[in-house]
């Protein structure tokens, strides 16, 4: 087994590293890091050594139940052996074998090739993007359009978090075409985050109307920056660069020594859109792989 994810070097605070410096190492503890801003609110962060496991007892979605950060042994019997206990794990889970490998990164170097031959099945790939600050193209200070309006949403509990609650969940469930019934799991999400330290959300309205959000989950020296959206009402107005150049900002701001992304292959207009403000890709394409009973 590999060293503990937990405690693989990520940089020093305060030094911007380059994407194109991250080692194997730096990079599956920056999945680690992932599964643990998706952990804040209570989802289940396992260190297994050699991966990291992400789980949500309440919530069968794969993307809650899920293990990444893989350096597995190359050696076929003991791979099988590794991969065999980690089927172990999701059945006693009662969850889906769900594998998101790391291309260039993760280990052994075809093990995407030898989960695809074990059976699992690709369901869509998306990138791991990493600001570049040699890159970095800072939002130019201007005034905001008339009935725009920019809100920072941190430590908030009661009534304020309940209504910043809404908001976001309303954005991102026209944003992302979220089924309507995922609106509660969103919205308590969003007011058990805010409670938090590490979780900072921008809000954008105009003329009072929700029209775009970003989260950055900022701890242990880096920032994740998810659930980036924008009304599909209020798009072509620049309202999504607006609130990733802010949260990006933000990172910075706070001295984080790699600020990261998540985004679908196939999602062109956005992988523009954060590569115009530094993003770069690292490794390789995805996959999402399950294996389905």
């Amino acid at each position: 087994m590999g060293a503990p994810i937990r405690t693989a070097p990520a940089g020093s605070p305060g030094h911007p590293g380059r994407p194109a410096d991250l080692t194997s190492e730096q990079v599956r503890w920056l999945a680690w890091h992932e599964a643990r801003s998706h952990g804040l609110i209570g989802r289940e962060v396992r260190d297994l050594g050699d991966a990291v496991l992400l789980h949500d007892e309440s919530d069968r979605e794969p993307f809650w139940n899920r293990l990444a950060g893989v350096a597995w042994p190359t050696r076929p019997a003991q791979f099988d052996r590794r991969l065999t206990e980690a089927l172990a794990l999701f059945a006693g889970l009662d969850r889906i074998p769900h594998v998101w490998p790391m291309p260039g990164f993760d280990e052994p170097a075809d093990l995407t090739a030898r989960l695809l031959a074990n059976g699992f099945e690709d369901f869509g790939g998306g990138l791991l993007m990493a600001l570049d600050p040699a890159q970095a193209v800072p939002l130019p200070a201007h005034k905001l359009e008339r009935g725009v309006s920019v809100e920072r949403l941190h430590r908030l509990t009661g009534e304020a978090a309940a209504d910043a609650a809404r908001a976001i969940a309303a954005v991102l469930l026209t944003s992302f075409a979220v089924e309507p019934e995922r609106r509660v799991a969103i919205e308590l999400e969003a007011v058990l985050g805010l409670a938090t330290e590490a979780y900072h959300a921008i809000l954008v309205r105009v003329d009072g109307v929700p029209a775009a959000v970003a989260r950055r989950t900022t701890f242990a020296g880096a920032s994740y920056l998810s659930s980036i959206g924008t009304d599909p009402a209020f798009r072509g107005r620049g309202l999504g660069r607006l609130v990733t150049g802010l949260v990006m900002s933000d990172a910075l701001s706070e001295e984080s020594r790699w600020t990261y992304l998540g985004v679908f292959e196939e999602n062109a207009v956005a992988r523009s859109l954060y590569g115009s403000l530094g993003f770069v890709a690292i490794g390789g394409v995805a996959p999402d792989l399950l294996l389905r009973p």
